[in-house]
């Protein structure tokens, strides 16, 4: 039971926080629940994150080699092929263009469950949502961590803020394009473009509309628009041919084998094994394989009768159908280019289905890959964490049992050889028991981690 004083203590930090929101809004529509404290991970889970940034900068290094090398035929042509298939041809010309041939996204996301197994990374993000929100809830807790002597948040207080400016260099204006799409992400990156300009006492950073066109010789843009949405983005064209050019600075790249989740059935492909251990490295190696949950691409292409497909045993994709409940932990998404891509759309938890959605969910998967290809991946159930969040309306601690993710933001710095990712702070998701795939929502307790 609670005393008083640690349940005041925790109305205290909760209307803090509260009260410490942007007039604006951070997410625009959405709300979270309030958690009285930063969420605290162990020592030792804080350092391996901290090291991540550079296993993920050297796997994407390799990824876009093994792109460029399927397309200069020192690897299969299928990788080249299987990464290209449903993209528009302009894309595919500018993701081999060799204007862009070594350009990376500058920040790094990954989506990481916490299991009784250890850790999983399901995803990765390359434009991802929650950088202002981070940085706010970032520089928040660490005003209550100082006041309360609790542990820092990792990152530090400004370290979102730093880290996303620090990707741009020394670019006098940095613009911050936010489709349509993305609209509800706006408010958090005009929070985050004012306070870094307040910061440095300088009006450097201006979040723009999908149609901005003003573009000055050397600015910085930064793309928060999916690729798979270019047509209801009319700045799209005219910002790539400027970055093709080198009159602007671009990232993400215009790449969409960045937006693609069956990199990671890439990196478990046997007959890539070779590749990916020399040119990431033995320990890298170890350490995607790891994290990075077995993953398949749904190719609807008949096996031979005497083959079968890894791991799963099965010689038909059909034959998913016919799993039993208990044999359906696995996960079907849409790999990219796909407006059900992002967030949790998209996402079919084979467990929690019956057997005629799951069987419907494999038919669309297979229908969908020469547009855009499904990958399908084991299904690491999270573990259930202690977790409490404030309620306002009833004015006390609620105490639950969540599951977590956690979402540590890198940010890249440096130019090619030299870039190095530097970790800017951790946003942790904690959902309710019931709630099997893990996203932000209002029943959600959002909070920064710290060690």
């Amino acid at each position: 039971m609670q005393s008083e004083t640690d349940v005041q203590r925790a109305a205290h930090a909760a209307r803090f926080a509260r009260s410490r929101l942007p007039s604006a809004g951070l997410f625009a529509g959405y709300t979270w629940r309030i958690a009285p404290s930063a969420c605290r991970l162990g020592h030792a889970m804080a350092s391996e994150l901290e090291g991540f940034g550079r296993v993920l900068l050297q796997f994407y290094r390799t990824a876009n080699l093994l792109y460029r090398q399927s397309v200069g035929g020192k690897q299969p042509s299928w990788v080249a092929e299987l990464i290209d298939q449903g993209k528009p041809e302009e894309l595919v010309r500018l993701q081999r263009d060799p204007a862009f041939k070594h350009d990376l996204p500058r920040v790094i996301r990954p989506d990481i469950l916490l299991t009784d197994g250890g850790w999983c990374v399901t995803e990765l993000d390359a434009v991802p949502g929650g950088i202002g929100l981070t940085a706010w809830l970032a520089r928040t807790y660490s005003e209550l961590a100082y006041a309360n002597s609790s542990p820092a948040v990792l990152g530090g207080a400004d370290g979102m803020e730093q880290g996303f400016a620090g990707i741009f260099g020394a670019a006098k204006r940095v613009l911050i394009i936010v489709s349509k799409e993305a609209a509800a992400y706006r408010p958090e990156m005009e929070w985050l473009a004012a306070r870094i300009n307040t910061a440095r006492g300088e009006e450097r950073f201006k979040v723009c509309d999908a149609d901005f066109q003003k573009f000055e010789p050397g600015d910085a843009v930064y793309r928060f628009f999916e690729l798979f949405d270019l047509e209801n983005v009319p700045v799209a064209a005219r910002a790539f041919e400027l970055a093709r050019a080198g009159r602007i600075h671009l990232t993400p790249p215009p790449k969409p084998l960045f937006e693609e989740k069956l990199l990671f059935a890439l990196l478990w492909n046997r007959n890539l094994r070779d590749f990916w251990r020399q040119e990431l490295g033995g320990a890298f190696l170890r350490s995607m394989l790891d994290h990075a949950p077995y993953t398949w691409v749904m190719d609807p292409a008949p096996l031979p009768p005497h083959a079968a497909i890894p791991e799963l045993n099965i010689t038909d994709w059909s034959q998913l159908k016919t799993l039993s409940q208990r044999e359906r932990d696995l996960v079907l998404k849409v790999s990219g280019f796909s407006e059900l891509a992002w967030g949790a759309r998209g996402v079919f938890l084979g467990s929690d289905m019956s057997r005629d959605d799951w069987s419907a969910a494999v038919d669309t998967g297979l229908h969908s890959f020469s547009k855009s290809p499904y990958v399908l991946q084991r299904y690491h159930k999270p573990r259930l964490a202690p977790s409490e969040w404030f309620d306002f309306e009833h004015d006390s601690v609620a105490k639950v049992l969540g599951r977590v993710r956690l979402c540590p933001y890198y940010f890249v710095h440096g130019d090619w050889e030299n870039a190095r990712a530097r970790l800017g702070g951790v946003l942790a998701t904690i959902c309710p028991a019931d709630k099997k795939i893990i996203h932000g929502m209002s029943e959600a307790i959002l909070a920064p981690a710290a060690a």
